[in-house]
């Protein structure tokens, strides 16, 4: 089925029914239009659109060409949202309009944001609007989805976690008491890992489990399926007191059951809960102690231990040799003239780190994109007619691991050999950035909104900028995005706090010429107290070489020569220790001060 049939399959059922709309969510955009990287969709009679960010605007253009599906452009100026459209679309329908969404996929607020939308239009609920939950509605068209995985458990000990299960759920109770509730309702995957020190395969590459947790004063009840649980880890579970329901079974519990133990007042996190199990939980015993905030546990998460942190640097440094290998093999094998294609390249760095003890799988799809493919920001390597690589132009690669004691994501941007004068000004453009961020020192109470100018200044000063974020926090042996910490120019509050991980990665891009990305992980640490405050800094975790032949030396200045020089001789010291003298002798050259 062509992904223009799907949409009209869409319009079909939606008339059947009596839809007006139906809002997409982004686990569902790519079986229907084609479109690969993230974002949502709305689908009514006469117009399908997909909103987006600029990380996606060329691969949008190109992947829904021929789909009938219109781009809309997300965090530019005068951008229209998805919730104003929708008002703005049906601002002149005289009646009753049906809005559909799939509550499984969806989550309260982005639901809420449509219901405040159409508010804020003057609509009244139930008499000018209705929001229908349909969960699975697309079953009907998508005969063949996926079922949703389930694969083993794995239980973390305190080697890898620092804190206990036990130390956990009570500081969490210690979150009830301050909130004055009687639980919290836990359905972010992540936090749900890290309260149970457990870890998963459910989706790919971050080490979860499809479940849900229960936190009472008193009790834990994890609803989960037990397959693949071992029976160790079950009894382990048990014996602390958490108690193992079936997953299916929460819905039942927020629509009544949760009384019978006490609770009647509950606390969730709307930007995580799904539509259908609030649409369960308020229509039930517990709508009046419901209570929407943000969940603790999202903070307290990013804040690293010192048992995380030393896993975190521990997990830098075997990705590091990871990657010196592999890009000193890259070297050799382009020297020697043998044909490597992009898909190639991504595959030999694959079997490097699976060599590596402790080594669980990557913590994101692989980006290995030469030339034109690098302008792309997320770019999806081909296995299929995947792009030869040459020896000119520049090669970015951007990947990282998950290993039991830590995650990892760096990006390297690389001469294969001769580059033309802008993309050796574009190269050192984003490098000053990245240095600038990483020798940002900043009070305590600053958030990365606030200092993410230093990453863009050396670009806009050449009337240059990139469409991403230039930081997002990164998980421990968890998800390779998390916050609720980000260095990017929406508004967020959240002040950066020592323990916390977050990514230094600018970049530039241009259309069918080549892309420039600079990325390593920091760490935020303490950097004394004087009469002005508390000060922070960062300390970079990423152990990988820059490769200095393709900057412009007359853009740096000293701070930024010195800056420079200094991390490569940190990377050649740390890690030559642990590479052979071939290898060791390469990465000596590569690393020498300029």
């Amino acid at each position: 089925m062509l992904f223009r049939d799907r949409i009209y399959a869409v319009r079909d059922l939606m008339r059947s029914h009596g839809w007006d709309a139906v809002v997409i969510p982004e686990s569902q955009v790519a079986w229907l239009s084609g479109f690969t990287g993230e974002g949502e969709m709305v689908i009514t009679q006469d117009h399908a659109g997909l909103w987006t960010d600029s990380r996606y605007f060329i691969q949008a253009d190109r992947e829904l060409a021929g789909t009938g599906v219109e781009m809309h452009k997300k965090l530019v100026a005068d951008l229209v949202s998805l919730p104003q459209w929708i008002r703005k679309y049906f601002a002149e329908t005289y009646r009753d309009i049906v809005i559909t969404v799939d509550g499984q996929a969806l989550s309260f607020s982005a639901v809420d944001a449509i219901r405040e939308a159409l508010l804020d239009g003057g609509r009244e609920e139930g008499e000018d609007f209705h929001i229908v939950n349909a969960p699975d509605w697309i079953d009907a068209i998508w005969q063949d989805k996926p079922v949703a995985p389930h694969g083993p458990v794995m239980l973390l000990d305190t080697t890898y976690t620092g804190w206990t299960r036990e130390q956990k759920l009570s500081w969490l109770r210690g979150q009830l008491d301050a909130k004055g509730c009687d639980a919290i309702l836990l359905t972010a995957l992540d936090e749900v890992a890290w309260m149970l020190n457990v870890r998963g395969s459910d989706v790919p590459f971050v080490p979860v489990v499809r479940s849900y947790l229960i936190v009472t004063r008193k009790e834990a009840l994890w609803f989960v399926r037990k397959e693949g649980m071992p029976e160790d880890g079950l009894d382990a579970l048990q014996e602390e007191g958490i108690e193992i329901l079936d997953y299916d079974d929460v819905g039942l519990a927020l629509a009544g059951g949760l009384s019978d133990r006490g609770i009647l007042s509950l606390w969730f996190d709307p930007d995580t809960l799904n539509y259908d199990l609030y649409d369960a939980l308020m229509t039930h015993s517990l709508a009046d102690g419901a209570l929407a905030g943000r969940s603790p546990v999202t903070l307290r998460k990013a804040v690293k231990n010192e048992v995380e942190i030393a896993g975190m640097k521990k997990a830098h440094l075997v990705d590091g040799l990871a990657l010196e290998k592999f890009f000193y093999w890259l070297e050799r094998t382009l020297e020697a003239g043998t044909d490597i294609t992009e898909w190639e390249a991504a595959e030999k760095l694959a079997e490097i780190r699976r060599q590596i003890s402790g080594y669980q799988g990557d913590s994101f799809l692989t980006i290995s994109a030469y030339g034109p493919s690098a302008a792309l920001p997320h770019y999806v390597t081909q296995e299929l007619n995947s792009v030869r690589l040459a020896p000119e132009g520049l090669y970015l690669l951007d990947s990282g691991g998950q290993y039991l004691f830590g995650t990892t994501d760096c990006t390297r941007t690389l001469p294969l050999g001769p580059i033309t004068d802008l993309e050796r000004e574009d190269y050192t453009l984003v490098m000053k950035g990245h240095i600038a961020l990483a020798r940002a020192i900043f009070p305590k109470g600053t958030a990365g909104c606030q200092i993410d100018v230093l990453a863009r200044n050396p670009l806009w000063q050449c009337k240059r900028n990139f469409g991403h974020g230039t930081g997002h926090g990164v998980g421990s042996f968890l998800h390779v995005h998390e916050g609720p910490q980000s260095i990017r120019q929406d508004f967020n509050k959240q002040a950066l706090l020592p323990g916390m991980v977050v990514s230094d990665e600018p970049g530039i891009y241009r259309e069918d010429r080549h892309g420039v990305r600079h990325e390593n992980l920091l760490l935020c640490v303490e950097d004394g107290s004087n009469d002005f405050g508390t000060w922070l800094r960062f300390e970079t975790l990423t152990l990988c070489h820059y490769d200095t032949t393709a900057l412009a030396y007359e853009l740096l200045n000293t701070d930024e020569k010195e800056w420079l020089n200094a991390y490569n001789e940190r990377v050649y010291q740390t890690l030559s220790p642990h590479l052979g003298p071939e290898i060791s002798a390469w990465l000596r050259d590569k690393t020498r001060a300029i």
